[in-house]
């Protein structure tokens, strides 16, 4: 695909949460126009109205009426394959929201009809756009912790009860575990490297949904490193990535850490970015020094590079950074949490499955 001149025109299907930063994120953008709002709500009718773009009930409607340059899939996770099969039987590029499905044997389907079609599939796993993350991969990759040996990460945040409100995110396929962990699990793998199994344990007794609302995780890197994840979304605390990181200014920013990242040369502290290390002989007898890096807050909103990143997909500029394989594996990590929370064993991955010969 050429470069394109006029700003490239991208559908945005589902306005919620989501939905809606996507849209905001679209009309600060100097690459993007919005040029849809599809969701059967009044209020995103009443949201296209304010921006003067079209709304559409139903994608059946808006893909009948007007074929978009890129489309963002923002709708509940159940969604997602429907309609990202619609979008791509358009011959229209395509960005998923995570998670890529409910289950990774339909998020295949999604890369498999991609790939079929030839059209770019993008996850949303926006994190890996930011700033903060390149440079801590650029410090990993360049051996400033040495060896990876182990990390620690935390999501523990409070959803309010209006939060719940909206059936689905009671039901499966909801859950901190799918909703908020997948993209600390995405990280992790992002940072670290692949994980050959895990261990979990979780409890839905403090709300009492059919999802869990505490989970901790016990992660096995496929190179020998360890790690713990801890996730809930009923504990009142600032340790987790939308109250550290400053990404959105609907949270509140508390200036702490949520992930560490520790090595045989040094420690890692994200998302400040701190650094630990020692000049002097390694030992807990030699003093330790810290780097304290960049303090999150003034980074571009990786929601913003994520739609850069897409208008330069589409027109043939890059590559996906988060291409649907890279968001179905961090599915089947999920999935094996979820597996090894109900069983009560060490569920192992296959670090083979979904090789390009395979899906």
């Amino acid at each position: 695909m050429g470069a394109s001149v006029d700003p490239l025109r991208l559908a945005v299907i589902g306005a919620g949460l989501i939905g809606r930063r996507h849209i905001e994120a679209i009309g600060r953008s100097s690459r993007g126009i919005s040029a849809s709002i599809t969701d059967p709500s009044p209020e995103a009718r009443d949201l296209a109205m304010t921006l003067g773009c079209p709304w559409f009930p139903n994608l059946d409607t808006m893909l009948a009426t007007d074929r978009p340059d890129g489309a963002i899939i923002a709708t509940p996770n159940q969604m997602h394959v429907a309609h990202g099969l619609q979008v791509l039987d358009a011959g229209c590029p395509l960005l998923v929201e995570k998670p890529l499905a409910d289950t990774s044997a339909e998020a295949i389907k999604l890369v498999q009809a991609a790939e079929a079609a030839g059209q770019p599939l993008l996850v949303g796993h926006h994190r890996r756009h930011n700033p903060l993350i390149a440079a801590a991969k650029a410090r990993i990759e360049g051996g400033a912790l040495g060896r990876i040996v182990a990390v620690q990460g935390t999501c523990w945040l409070y959803k309010p009860d209006d939060y719940f409100q909206t059936p689905w995110r009671r039901q499966k396929g909801a859950g901190p575990v799918f909703i908020n962990l997948i993209h600390d699990i995405d990280l992790m793998r992002h940072l670290v490297g692949e994980i050959s199994a895990v261990q979990a344990v979780e409890s839905r007794d403090t709300r009492g949904h059919e999802v869990e609302d505490t989970a901790a995780i016990l992660l096995h890197f496929a190179h020998g490193a360890l790690g713990t994840l801890s996730v809930s979304d009923t504990i009142v605390a600032p340790w987790s990535w939308e109250l550290t990181a400053a990404e959105n200014p609907a949270y509140p920013a508390t200036g702490q850490t949520c992930y560490t990242i520790g090595g045989t040369a040094g420690s890692l502290e994200l998302p400040r970015g701190a650094l630990w290390s020692q000049d002097a002989p390694r030992s807990w007898w030699s003093p330790i020094d810290r780097d304290a890096g960049q303090p999150p807050g003034s980074e571009p909103d990786p929601l913003d590079l994520q739609i850069d990143h897409f208008c330069d997909v589409i027109e043939g500029k890059a590559s996906p950074r988060v291409p649907g394989r890279e968001g179905l594996r961090s599915l089947q990590v999920i999935e094996a949490i979820k597996k090894a929370a109900e069983t009560g064993e060490r569920t192992m991955l296959d670090l083979t499955a979904y090789q390009p010969t395979d899906v």
